[in-house]
């Protein structure tokens, strides 16, 4: 990878790489330290990295980064109780409000592809790429964690 195909890539992803960053840990500051180790890291490697699959390369790397710094900050809770805390104690009439609140208590790895499935719109093999999951395993969490969007927002909806 040349420079200039380095900048034209730093210039054609970093709005969505920062938007996919920010959507999953909602701090601007964290989320801008972790797109630019990434692209620092593809600086690094840039021998290495094959311009056409610099779009994967990226994410792959933000991803990892993301996902250290997921399970550095955040202790784990079980979903059941998240549900059963947040239908006892908060009342929501804005839908989309919910769903962002449902999707935050998601566990980290089916936030991430759920994120960049339905969010970014990429398929399951670009998702496998990127996360290094398996295929089959991209499909089990996006089915779990609609499984506990729709368990979230249909018990949300009996307290409104």
């Amino acid at each position: 990878m040349t420079e200039a195909q380095y900048n034209h890539c730093v210039e054609q992803h970093a709005d969505n790489l920062y938007r996919f960053v920010l959507k999953n840990i909602k701090d601007e500051d964290k989320a801008a330290d972790i797109v630019q180790d990434a692209y620092e890291k593809m600086w690094r490697n840039k021998d290495g990295v094959n311009p056409e699959k610099s779009k994967s390369y990226l994410f792959t790397t933000a991803y990892h980064v993301l996902i250290d710094y997921v399970r550095r900050e955040k202790p784990t809770k079980s979903i059941e109780n998240e549900i059963s805390e947040y239908c006892t104690h908060a009342q929501y009439s804005d839908l989309n409000e919910l769903l962002h609140q449902a999707v935050e208590k998601l566990p980290p790895d089916q936030k991430m592809v759920v994120m960049l499935r339905d969010y970014e719109g990429y398929s399951y093999e670009e998702i496998e790429q990127i996360t290094g999951l398996s295929q089959s395993q991209v499909k089990v969490y996006i089915y779990r964690a609609r499984l506990f969007l729709r368990k979230f927002i249909g018990k949300m909806e009996a307290v409104i």
